[in-house]
C-alpha cells in the first residue's frame, strides 16, 4: 500500500504517507514505554542491574533480505535505551552499556571465543567444551556476564593507586 501511494505521488498521498508514518512512530514509543517500563520493574523487583548491548550503527553493519529491513531499520533502538536509562535512574537501578563485540562467538559457560561457535545464525556449539544452545541467548548470557562484572568493578571500593608526578 505504501508503495502505491509513493509512486503516485500527489499531495493526497503525501497527506496519507505522512499520517501513517506519524501513527507509526507513536506505535514505537508506546511499546517502547511499555517495554522499558517492564525491564526497570523486573530488575527493580530482583534487585539487578540492566545490560544493556550497545546498538550503535547496529543499521550499518547488519545485512538483512529485503523484506526484512523496514521492520529492523524503522524501530527506535535508541530511543528505547533512552527510556531504559531514564527510568532506570529514577527507580535507582544501574544500567550497563555492553560491548556486543564477539559475545556470539563466545561460549557462557567455558569462556572460549571462536568464530565457528556459531553453526549457524540460531544454533551455539562450544568447539572446546561442547555445550550446545540457542544463539542469541548464549550472546544474552554473556552480555549479562560482561554487564556484572562492569558493576562489581564500578562498586569496588579498592582505592586507585596514586600516580607520581612527573617533574618539571
Amino acid at each position: 500500500m505504501r508503495t502505491t501511494l509513493q509512486k503516485v505521488g500527489t499531495k493526497s498521498a503525501k497527506r496519507k504517507l505522512k499520517t501513517r508514518r506519524r501513527k507509526e512512530q507513536r506505535f514505537a514509543t508506546d511499546i517502547n514505554h511499555q517495554l522499558s517500563k517492564t525491564i526497570v520493574a523486573q530488575a527493580q523487583r530482583t534487585d539487578r542491574g540492566i545490560a544493556i548491548e550497545d546498538l550503535s550503527g547496529i543499521r550499518d553493519r547488519v545485512r538483512l533480505a529485503k523484506k526484512q529491513r523496514a521492520q529492523v531499520h524503522s524501530w527506535a533502538y535508541a530511543q528505547l535505551r533512552n527510556f531504559v536509562t531514564y527510568k532506570a535512574e529514577m527507580a535507582g537501578v544501574t544500567v550497563q552499556v555492553i560491548n556486543p563485540r564477539n559475545t556470539s562467538r563466545t561460549c557462557s559457560r567455558c569462556g572460549f571465543c571462536d568464530v565457528r561457535n556459531r553453526r549457524s545464525q540460531a544454533v551455539f556449539v562450544c568447539r572446546e567444551c561442547g555445550w550446545a544452545g540457542h544463539a542469541d541467548h548464549n550472546a544474552a548470557l554473556n552480555i549479562a556476564a560482561l554487564g556484572h562484572e562492569k558493576y562489581w568493578a564500578a562498586q569496588s571500593t579498592v582505592p586507585i593507586a596514586a600516580t607520581a608526578l612527573a617533574s618539571s
